[in-house]
């Protein structure tokens, strides 16, 4: 992926009114996190801020004049009803650094019998900052009825260590049970008894 670049204004002043005289001016408030350190308070371009967020565990790389800082998003918070972006958290990293995140889960493939369902839509992953992958890939080409893939059959990235535990199951192919209905004369016919036992 390219780098992205975000510009960053520096934010001194705080509260609800400053929060929304910022995004009045089509920025959105950000505090950068980095280790050990005091956070960094400042102000990002919403448009392009939000177009950056749409890319899973992105590394942006916020310019402050000549400084540049990585950063990975760690809080977004939007507008319930808009969606728009009202603060973002990002967390300070370093290249070479391993770090955690939450990785989507995407399947590929068709089961050779029945119905590929994922029992969990993302996984926990340590990678370096810089190589986490956007989606693991989940095949279940060819699985038949009953079958099941965990964790340990997933096949990461070069770097990429699963957290979670590797029994948990990722993946189960069911074909799907017709449920039984009674015939419509039988139901018809209780009917008319319990209609007819009224009667008397």
């Amino acid at each position: 992926m390219a780098e992205i670049i975000l510009e960053a204004q520096p934010r001194t002043e705080f509260g609800k009114g400053a929060a929304r005289r910022t995004r009045r001016a089509g920025l959105v408030p950000a505090v950068l996190h980095p280790h050990g350190a005091d956070p960094i308070h400042v102000a990002l371009p919403t448009h392009d801020t939000f177009l950056a967020l749409r890319h899973v565990n992105a590394i942006l790389t916020i310019k402050q004049g000549t400084k540049k800082t990585l950063t990975i998003a760690r809080e977004v918070q939007r507008n319930a009803l808009t969606d728009a972006l009202e603060h973002v958290d990002l967390q300070v990293v370093r290249a070479g650094e391993k770090i955690e995140a939450a990785v989507p889960l995407h399947l590929e493939g068709e089961p050779a019998s029945g119905i590929a369902l994922l029992d969990m839509q993302e996984l926990r992953v340590r990678a370096e900052a810089t190589h986490i992958p956007q989606s693991i890939t989940v095949v279940v080409e060819g699985l038949n009825d009953g079958d099941t893939l965990r964790i340990s059959d997933l096949t990461l990235p070069e770097g990429t260590e699963a957290l979670d535990d590797p029994d948990t199951v990722v993946v189960a192919v069911s074909v799907p049970r017709e449920v039984e209905e009674a015939p419509a004369e039988e139901g018809e016919a209780e009917a008319g008894e319990e209609a007819a036992a009224q009667d008397e």
